[in-house]
């Protein structure tokens, strides 16, 4: 769905894989629903305040575009890349996980698969750190030491968003790590994915009832 309006812009899709599963479908068509609304409301009351101050209003702007991350026989896992302007210098954006399981017919994020937030971090131990901090490094981005500054030299996993993929479409093998803008660097810094194959170690932090579908990548 795309609309533009005096007040807004608005953008929504999802692809076809989640568009055959009625029920995944319609979950999609409400949060679009949702999503519509609130920015409306949103964009309705800027513009008021715009003018009650004598101000240029910008058209706010809202746009969702979810996309197939793996396709195994029970799951369907999607990554929703989200982007926003409600005002201010500068829009934002940022990911979301949904992981349809088929034979539950539900809907989860990523995270859910785990005993705890706390239980993959455990389990990544510092390999998530070392990626992350080989990433600042590419982009020559400062270095972060703890206590000297307000990001943290290794977010907790609690502070990310985890999408679930596969190499083979047989079992989830591998992990996308997303910290958005302010999470792991500044703004100009931009969004750091960290990707990682999964091991035995972040298997044995798996609920148990998803531990099948799941392998560890060698």
């Amino acid at each position: 769905m795309a609309e533009e309006t005096d007040d807004f812009v608005f953008d929504y899709a999802y692809p076809a894989a989640a568009g055959d599963i009625p029920e995944l479908a319609a979950l999609l068509d409400r949060r679009l629903e949702r999503a519509r609304a609130l920015l409306a409301e949103q964009a309705a009351s800027g513009r008021r305040e715009a003018r009650e101050n004598g101000f240029p209003y910008n058209k706010y702007s809202h746009g969702m575009e979810w996309q197939v991350v793996a396709e195994l026989p029970e799951w369907l896992s999607l990554s929703g890349e989200q982007t926003s302007y409600t005002g201010g210098a500068h829009g934002n954006y940022g990911v979301q996980s949904l992981l349809w399981n088929k034979a539950a017919r539900q809907a989860m994020r990523g995270i859910d698969l785990f005993t705890s937030p706390q239980a993959l971090g455990a389990a990544l131990g510092q390999r998530y750190c070392d990626a992350l901090a080989a990433l600042r490094i590419e982009r020559g981005a400062p270095e972060v030491i703890e206590g000297d500054s307000v990001f943290a030299a290794c977010p907790s996993v609690d502070e990310l968003t985890v999408l679930v993929g596969s190499s083979n479409g047989r079992a989830f093998n591998r992990l996308t790590l997303y910290a958005g803008p302010y999470v792991a660097g500044s703004y100009a810094e931009g969004a750091y994915a960290v990707d990682l194959d999964i091991d035995e170690a972040v298997l044995a932090a798996l609920r148990p009832e998803y531990r099948e579908s799941f392998a560890a990548r060698r």
